[in-house]
């Protein structure tokens, strides 16, 4: 039987990071994973490949819809799909290719295998289906970080052909010829561009009365707008029947509609995964979301045991899960790890892309706090212009008594990149006064951001 400092179950982005920052802290470390490759769903089937294929994708709109206006000439626009499918897979082996050498470098034991617990300090290791192998391993702390799975509707489950999750529609053989999303959030608004993108007639069907229910409405608004301007079809307040028959139905105000489908994407949410893994051999109790229950310092119910990422409470993203594992490893080692969970970015990587951080302007009214609000849309950046990415806005909202940014909602081309630095002022409990004086290189798209922090007050420069 092995023993380690610190085993690690699963290699996702938390699970390998937490590794990394253990073996840069001097602990011995156990890295266990199911997949033969390490990088969890996030580099394998989910944010990677997703990216990948939305970058791909978005240079064959462009060369199909807008090349000529830039005096670009082209031929014929064809798509090769096995030539776009196989540079998201080139992108995909790079990258886990990459933390495996890291985890290497790091002289991390990457054990391959399905992980259970045996006890709150012993885990056995079950090799290949067939080949009977197991492997027993010790620590003094375990960490869970087994990520998430997708949820399947009762009525509507999942055959991987027709009625698929992500995992399927990164790599559909063929462009669907009408295309169904079942959920109105991040991935199904990804994948639904990605292949409208590629010639699919796209319908996103959401039961809530708008999609990305979390953002603000005058955001979701001219989202929508947007999404519909590329092709989708948007059909929200409507709640799936069922599938049969190449037909999706739904009911709306007591009405049935249908939606013609050669493939549903059911894109509802993902769910904390924890089967197989006996944690009740180990003491660890799940809440009444079956999600793992922690302290405040991502401890389970059993001593020495820690979760994090999706098997707990909190958004489902691979950041988030990255800041919980060094938290964790850095917590175990003694020192003093830190999660700021109140400003963790959300971001939809469509085209335009929608990020957010803190408190909306309607969540922060329905809260009963006075806020300010500042406003900038991208029309007036000349950065915008010049690059024809003139849609959207940028929104910073901020305490009316101290100025204090409460939270920000930005759509717009390259928004998860400008979200970043709203975040940073809000890490130090920033002003939106400390952002409008904070110099933005001109001509950028980020001084969107730094008008927008001035409209707080209304002192926007470029705007009226």
């Amino acid at each position: 039987m092995s023993s380690f400092d610190l085993i690690v179950i699963g290699a996702g982005p938390g699970g390998y990071v937490c590794a990394f920052r253990a073996a840069q802290l001097g602990l011995r470390v156990a890295l266990v994973e199911k997949r033969p490759t390490l990088g969890g769903t996030c580099l394998n089937v989910g944010c990677i490949p997703s990216k990948a294929l939305l970058h791909s994708t978005e240079q064959f709109a462009f060369a199909q819809h807008h090349a000529a206006a830039h005096g670009i000439k082209l031929g014929a626009v064809e798509l090769d799909l096995a030539v776009l499918l196989k540079k998201k897979d080139d992108v995909v082996a790079k990258l886990v290719a990459g933390v495996a050498q890291l985890a290497k470098a790091r002289k991390i034991t990457v054990i391959p295998g399905t992980a259970s617990f045996c006890s709150a300090s012993e885990i056995a290791v079950a090799g290949d289906a067939g080949s009977g192998s197991e492997t027993r391993l010790t620590a003094k702390n375990i960490v869970i970080a087994t990520g998430s799975a997708p949820v399947a509707l009762p009525f509507l489950k999942f055959d991987d052909t027709t009625v698929v999750s992500s995992d399927q529609a990164i790599a559909f053989p063929a462009v669907p010829k009408k295309l169904v999303v079942v959920g109105g959030g991040a991935i199904g608004l990804e994948l639904g561009s990605v292949w409208s993108r590629l010639g699919a007639e796209v319908t996103v069907v959401e039961f809530l009365p708008k999609l990305i229910a979390a953002y603000d409405d005058d955001v979701v608004r001219a989202y929508t707008r947007l999404l519909t301007k590329q092709g989708l079809r948007i059909e929200v307040n409507a709640k799936v029947t069922g599938f049969a028959n190449g037909i999706l139905t739904a009911e709306r105000d007591g009405k049935t509609l249908a939606f013609p489908a050669d493939q549903v994407l059911v894109a509802v949410g993902r769910r904390p995964f924890t089967d197989g893994l006996a944690l009740e051999q180990a003491g660890v109790q799940l809440d009444e979301k079956k999600r793992i229950k922690v302290d405040d310092h991502l401890r389970t119910t059993a001593a020495g045991v820690w979760a994090i990422g999706d098997v707990v409470a909190g958004p489902m993203l691979a950041h988030k899960a990255e800041e919980d594992g060094v938290a964790v490893a850095e917590w175990i080692a003694g020192q003093a790890g830190h999660v700021n969970w109140d400003l963790v970015p959300a971001i939809v990587y469509t085209d335009p892309e929608v990020a957010s951080v803190g408190l909306g302007e309607d969540a922060a009214k329905a809260a009963g706090r006075a806020v300010n609000v500042g406003r900038f849309n991208f029309a007036a950046n000349g950065r915008a212009i010049a690059a024809d990415a003139t849609d959207g806005f940028v929104k910073i909202i901020a305490d009316a008594k101290t100025d204090r940014i409460l939270g920000a909602q930005i759509l717009g081309r390259g928004a998860g990149e400008l979200i970043s630095e709203v975040v940073t002022h809000m890490e130090y409990g920033g002003s939106a006064e400390d952002l409008g004086r904070t110099i933005h290189a001109h001509p950028t798209m980020s001084e969107a951001v730094k008008e927008a922090g001035l409209a707080v007050g209304k002192r926007a420069i470029h705007a009226l």
